[in-house]
C-alpha cells in the first residue's frame, strides 16, 4: 500500500473520534489546511504524537513537527507533461518559546513549488514563528 494511502486512512480514521476538550492548564494548536492538501502534527518536542489533528502543550518552550502533503505536476521528462502528479511530503519544524495556558494557536502551510512554507499564528491571528522545512520528499 502506498504511503499516501495509509496516511490517508489513518487521518480519515482520526476524524472519525471527537476532539479531546482542551485542558485550560496548556496551550492547544490546531491544524488549518485548504482543501486538497494535508497537514498532520507528528511530534511534540521530538516524541511522537499521536493525533494528527492538534498538539496540545505545556506552558512555555516546545518544538512542533508537522507533515505537509500536496501534489505537484509530475515530470515524465522531456516535454511529457502528461504523467500522474507526484505527491510531496515535507516535514516542517515550529519552535515557539512562550506557548500560555488556555491559549490558542494554528499552523498553516502551503505549497511553494516543490518545499512548503508554514506559519504559527496566534489567537488574534498574529505570526508568532515560520517553519523551518526539514526536509521534502516525492512519493509516486
Amino acid at each position: 500500500m502506498r504511503l499516501p494511502l495509509m496516511l490517508t486512512l489513518l487521518a480519515l480514521g482520526a476524524c472519525a473520534s471527537p476532539l479531546p476538550q482542551p485542558d485550560p492548564q496548556q496551550a492547544w494548536v490546531d491544524m488549518q489546511i485548504r482543501a486538497g492538501y494535508t497537514l498532520m502534527a507528528h511530534r511534540l518536542d521530538d516524541k511522537y504524537w499521536d493525533d494528527g489533528r492538534y498538539f496540545q502543550v505545556s506552558p512555555g518552550a516546545h518544538d512542533l513537527d508537522v507533515r505537509f502533503q500536496f501534489e505537484v505536476p509530475g515530470g515524465g521528462g522531456g516535454s511529457d507533461f502528461s504523467s500522474e502528479p507526484v505527491t510531496m511530503t515535507c516535514h516542517l519544524r515550529f519552535s515557539y518559546a512562550d506557548f500560555a495556558a488556555g491559549q490558542r494557536y494554528r499552523i498553516e502551510a502551503r505549497p511553494l513549488q516543490y518545499k512548503a512554507q508554514g506559519w504559527l499564528y496566534d489567537g488574534a491571528g498574529q505570526v508568532l514563528a515560520r517553519a523551518k522545512v526539514q526536509r521534502c520528499n516525492t512519493f509516486g
